[in-house]
């Protein structure tokens, strides 16, 4: 059983209003609680013998959508910080992005870039450990975009639930409050692990 992970030391985040955040975390334990819910389903529906049936089709599609609703939340909330950090240019991240993209500006660029697409979903920095490559993708509706194989680091959820509560339709200002409370510690941690797994 998945449990909700406790992301109330955000409270107070530059930029992020405690009602949004608040509102937030209410949205993530919904994908946990329906996590739970269409496991227990999905194992009753098994030990009855109706993974035949629609019904069980339905649930297990819907699986994946509920489980990465509640992973990439994770990871979103896992990588800010009211302390500022930043990425080290001597830090084997660093030296990744300016590899892949040519220099760190240009990888923001192009975060940017794809975190103000029309439409909801997610901007995600993903690993690729195969190719050693790092990429911004679009991830839209949690389930559909994601590199197979590819290691989230960081991720911006762009769905509007995120800002509209603080910033109305201006996603470039939520964007620009997001950028520096970014935990790079995190996100550098998270590089380190891809890289030896």
């Amino acid at each position: 059983m998945y449990q909700a992970q406790n992301f109330e030391q955000l409270l107070g985040l530059p930029g992020f209003s405690d009602n949004s955040l608040i509102t937030h975390f209410a949205l993530y334990q919904g994908y946990v609680n329906n996590v739970n819910k269409l496991s227990d389903s999905l194992a009753v529906m098994l030990k009855e013998g109706k993974t035949a049936s629609p019904e069980y089709a339905e649930l297990k599609r819907r699986f994946g959508w509920e489980f990465n609703g509640m992973r990439l939340h994770e990871y979103y909330f896992g990588a800010m910080t009211k302390t500022a950090t930043s990425l080290p240019p001597d830090s084997p991240l660093y030296q990744q992005i300016v590899k892949d993209f040519g220099s760190f500006e240009a990888w923001r660029q192009d975060f940017i870039a794809t975190a103000t697409l029309r439409g909801i979903g997610w901007a995600v920095l993903c690993y690729d450990a195969l190719f050693d490559r790092l990429f911004n993708v679009w991830v839209n509706e949690h389930d559909l975009g994601h590199l197979s194989g590819g290691t989230p680091l960081l991720n911006l959820d762009v769905f509007e639930h995120a800002y509209m509560l603080d910033y109305g339709p201006k996603r470039a200002d939520y964007l620009a409050a997001f950028l520096p409370v970014i935990d790079w510690r995190v996100v550098a941690g998270r590089f380190d692990q891809a890289r030896i797994a």
